[in-house]
C-alpha cells in the first residue's frame, strides 16, 4: 500500500471556495488508483486555504504521471433532494510521499460543475518530450475538449475571426471577469451615467452653447494629463506632440518627398521654416514628417440625432525644429485630392480657420485610433492570440505557461465589447461619426495592408524612419519594454527548445501559429505573418510580438483615451458640418456647430473613461502570482524580467520629473499583463 500526503491550495478570490466534495486518483505508469475522497472533520476547500490530507492507495501505480481530480455535490438524504454543484478555484495540488519529496500539480482553474479534471506535474513539456502514451493521450484529450469549448466565428466579414459566444453570460468561469472586477466595472459605468444624467447632458441632442459650457463636462473627472490638454489644446506644439505621445503614436513617419497630392509650396511654409531654407532642403535634412489619414478617404459616415455626420481624410506636414526645438505643424490638407475646393491650411491663416483644420485632424485621429489602432490591433488581434492559445497549447506546454497571464480576461472584454460598444444601437453606432459601418470598413481596409512588421515595434520604428526624432517617449519606453520582453522570451525558449529542429518538430506550436495566420490574418500571405516557425530566433520574435501587443501596445493606445477626450475639442468623435472648402469663413459659432452634439460627446466620454482604467483585480506587466512554471530555470528568468521592468520604471520616473506633461502610459507598473479592459 502506498501512502501520500495531498496538499491542496484554494484560490483567494470571492467565491473561490466550494461545498462540493473532492476526490483524487493517481495515474501512474502501472495503472490508476481508485478515487480517494479528500475529507476530514469540518469544511474543506475554503477560499485562501492550504490543506493537507493523508491518502492511502490500495496498490502501487508506478511512477506518477498525472492526478485526476473529481468534484461533485455532497450526497444528501433523498428527502432533502440534491444540491447544485458550486464552482471551486483550485490553485494547485501537491503530492508528498517522503519529507522533501514532492510533486507540484499547477491548476489555477475554476471547476464549475460535477466532473473530472486531469492535472500534469508542473514541469513544462513540449509534445516531443512526452514519451509515455498516457501523457500523449492526455494532451490530445485536453486540446479536444478545449476546441469544443472555444470555437471560432466570423463576426463581420473581413475582420479577424473571434470567439463564438454571444454574451459574457455564456462564458465559462476560466475566461470570465472575477466577481469583484465585474461588479466594479458596472458600478463605474452606472456612476458615470447617473452623474451626466443629473447634469442633463446625456439627453440633450443639440449643440454645445459655447466652449465655456463644455468646461462643465470637463469637470466630469479630472486627471493631470486632461487638465494639461485643456490648457494647451490650441497650441501648435501640443497638437504636433500628440502624434508622438498621444493615444495614437503609431502614424507619424519621416517625409522623404512630398506626396504629389499634397502640393505644399515654399511660400506657404516660409513663416515657420524661416529664412535661408526651403522644403527641399528640409526634406534632405530629414526634418519633415507626415501623418496621412488617407485610409479615411470616402469612408461611410453615420447619422446621429437624425443628422448626417462628416469625415475628412487629412494629410498633415510637420517640421522638427533644429536642435531640441519642438515638432510643429506646417500645413494641413483635409482631403486627398488637391483642388480649389480643398485649400491647404497654414499656421499663418486666420485663427479659427487653422484651429478648425487641426480639429478635423484630431477627429481623423479619433476614427483611425478607435477602429484600427485600438479595436483591431489592440483587441481583435489579442483575441486571436488568446483563442489560438487555448485551442492548441495544453496546460503543460511551456508556451501556454508563458502566455496564459497575457490573455487573462481578453475574451471577456472583447465579448462585452460586442455586446455594449460595437453592436447595433450601442455607443459606436449611436455616437461616433463613422458608426459601425465606417468602423467596419476601416478595419477591412487596414486588414488588407496590415503587416507583421507593423506589430513588431523595432521594425515599425525603422519602417517609419523615426528612430531619432526627439521627445518620442512612446518609442523610447516601448523599445525598452520590447527589449526586456524579448530577453525574457529568449531565455524561456532556450530552456525548452535546444535547437531550430526542436521548434520545427513541435506540432502544437506549429498548429498555434498556423491558426493565428488563418483565423486572425485570414490566410493573407502578403501580410508577412508567419504560418509556421522554423527557428529559435523566429519563435522569440513571434512570442515577443504577442506579449508586447497584449500588454504594452494595448496600454499605450488605451490608457490615455480619457485624458485625450474629456476636453472634447481635442478629440471630437464626430463632426456635424462638412470640411471647409475655402478660407476665411469660420467664426467661433461655426466652430462649435461643427463639433459633436452634447449627448454624443457624453456617450463617448463615458465609454472612454470606462476603457481607460482597470476596474480592480489588476496584474501589472511581469507579475505572475499564478505559478504555472515550477522549475528553477524559468523562475529565475521571470525574476530577471521583473528586475528589468523595475529599472525601466525608475528610468521613466527620472525622465518624467523634468517633463511638463509626463508620459506614463508605458510605465511598467501601469501596464496590465493582458488586454482586460
Amino acid at each position: 500500500m502506498a501512502k501520500f500526503r495531498v496538499r491542496v491550495a484554494t484560490g483567494e478570490a470571492c467565491g473561490a471556495g466550494t461545498w462540493d466534495k473532492v476526490s483524487v486518483s493517481i495515474v501512474g505508469t502501472q495503472g490508476e488508483s481508485p478515487l480517494v475522497p479528500l475529507d476530514r472533520l469540518g469544511k474543506e476547500f475554503t477560499a485562501g486555504a492550504e490543506e493537507d490530507f493523508e491518502v492511502t492507495l490500495p496498490q502501487d501505480v508506478g511512477a506518477v504521471l498525472m492526478l485526476r481530480v473529481h468534484k461533485a455535490p455532497p450526497e444528501l438524504p433523498l428527502s432533502l433532494g440534491s444540491l447544485h454543484p458550486d464552482a471551486w478555484f483550485c490553485r494547485w495540488f501537491q503530492l508528498e510521499w517522503l519529507p522533501g519529496a514532492a510533486l507540484r500539480f499547477p491548476c489555477y482553474q475554476w471547476l464549475e460543475g460535477a466532473g473530472d479534471l486531469v492535472l500534469r506535474q508542473g514541469a513544462a513539456k513540449v509534445s516531443w518530450e512526452d514519451h509515455h502514451p498516457k501523457l500523449q493521450h492526455q494532451r490530445q484529450e485536453e486540446l479536444k475538449a478545449r476546441k469544443e469549448m472555444y470555437s471560432w466565428k466570423t463576426y463581420i466579414e473581413g475582420w479577424p475571426h473571434c470567439l463564438d459566444h454571444m454574451t459574457v453570460k455564456d462564458l465559462d468561469l476560466n475566461i470570465k471577469y472575477s466577481a469583484i472586477k465585474n461588479a466594479r466595472f458596472f458600478f463605474k459605468v452606472q456612476s458615470a451615467v447617473t452623474e451626466l444624467k443629473i447634469k442633463g447632458f446625456l439627453s440633450r441632442t443639440g449643440l454645445w452653447r459655447s466652449l465655456r459650457e463644455m468646461r462643465r463636462m470637463f469637470n466630469f473627472h479630472k486627471t493631470p494629463a486632461a487638465e494639461y490638454v485643456f490648457e494647451h489644446w490650441q497650441e501648435d506644439a501640443f497638437f504636433a506632440s500628440q502624434f508622438l505621445n498621444g493615444l495614437n503614436p503609431v502614424l507619424i513617419r519621416r517625409c522623404h518627398s512630398l506626396p504629389k497630392n499634397f502640393p505644399v509650396t515654399d511660400d506657404m511654409v516660409a513663416p515657420v521654416l524661416g529664412p535661408g531654407t526651403s522644403l527641399q532642403a528640409e526634406l534632405e535634412k530629414g526634418s519633415l514628417f507626415l501623418v496621412d489619414h488617407g485610409i479615411l478617404s470616402g469612408i461611410q459616415t453615420n447619422v446621429i440625432n437624425g443628422k448626417p455626420q462628416f469625415s475628412a481624410a487629412p494629410m498633415t506636414l510637420l517640421y522638427q525644429c533644429s536642435g531640441s526645438g519642438p515638432l510643429l505643424p506646417l500645413a494641413i490638407q483635409l482631403k486627398q485630392t488637391p483642388g480649389p475646393d480643398n485649400p491647404i491650411f497654414l499656421p499663418s491663416d486666420d485663427k479659427w480657420d487653422w484651429l478648425l483644420a487641426k480639429t478635423w485632424v484630431r477627429n481623423a485621429e479619433f476614427s483611425v485610433h478607435e477602429a484600427v489602432t485600438h479595436l483591431l490591433h489592440a483587441h481583435l488581434l489579442p483575441e486571436v492570440f488568446a483563442l489560438a492559445t487555448l485551442r492548441h497549447l495544453p496546460h503543460c506546454h511551456p508556451l501556454f505557461k508563458l502566455l496564459i497571464p497575457h490573455i487573462r480576461y481578453t475574451l471577456h472584454i472583447n465579448t462585452l465589447a460586442r455586446e455594449l460598444l460595437i453592436a447595433p444601437g450601442q455607443v459606436v453606432d449611436r455616437s461616433t461619426g463613422l458608426g459601425i459601418g465606417g468602423f467596419s470598413e476601416l478595419i477591412k481596409r487596414n486588414m488588407e495592408q496590415l503587416s507583421y512588421s507593423v506589430l513588431c515595434l523595432p521594425e515599425d520604428i525603422r519602417a517609419r524612419d523615426v528612430a531619432d526624432i526627439p521627445g518620442y517617449y512612446y518609442r523610447d519606453d516601448g523599445m525598452q519594454i520590447w527589449g526586456a520582453i524579448k530577453s525574457f522570451v529568449s531565455e524561456i525558449v532556450s530552456i525548452y527548445y535546444p535547437s531550430d529542429v526542436s521548434v520545427r518538430e513541435d506540432q502544437e506550436l506549429q498548429a498555434w501559429v498556423r491558426e493565428i495566420f488563418s483565423e486572425g490574418f485570414l490566410s493573407r500571405e502578403s501580410s508577412g505573418m508567419p504560418s509556421s516557425l522554423d527557428t529559435q530566433e523566429a519563435l522569440v520574435q513571434y512570442v515577443t510580438m504577442v506579449i508586447f501587443t497584449c500588454s504594452a501596445k494595448h496600454a499605450a493606445v488605451s490608457a490615455g483615451q480619457f485624458d485625450a477626450c474629456v476636453w472634447m475639442p481635442n478629440l471630437p468623435p464626430t463632426m456635424q458640418l462638412p470640411p471647409p472648402t475655402s478660407k476665411g469663413q469660420v467664426r467661433p459659432e461655426g466652430f462649435i456647430a461643427t463639433l459633436p452634439p452634447v449627448n454624443a460627446t457624453c456617450d463617448v466620454i463615458i465609454a472612454l473613461w470606462m476603457l481607460s482604467k482597470e476596474p480592480g483585480d489588476r496584474r501589472p506587466l511581469g507579475h505572475y502570482p499564478d505559478e504555472h512554471f515550477t522549475e528553477d530555470a524559468p523562475r529565475r528568468s521571470m525574476a530577471a524580467f521583473q528586475r528589468q521592468l523595475v529599472q525601466i520604471s525608475r528610468d521613466i520616473g527620472e525622465r518624467n520629473r523634468s517633463l511638463a506633461l509626463p508620459y506614463i502610459y508605458l510605465d511598467p507598473p501601469l501596464i496590465e499583463n493582458s488586454v482586460s479592459i
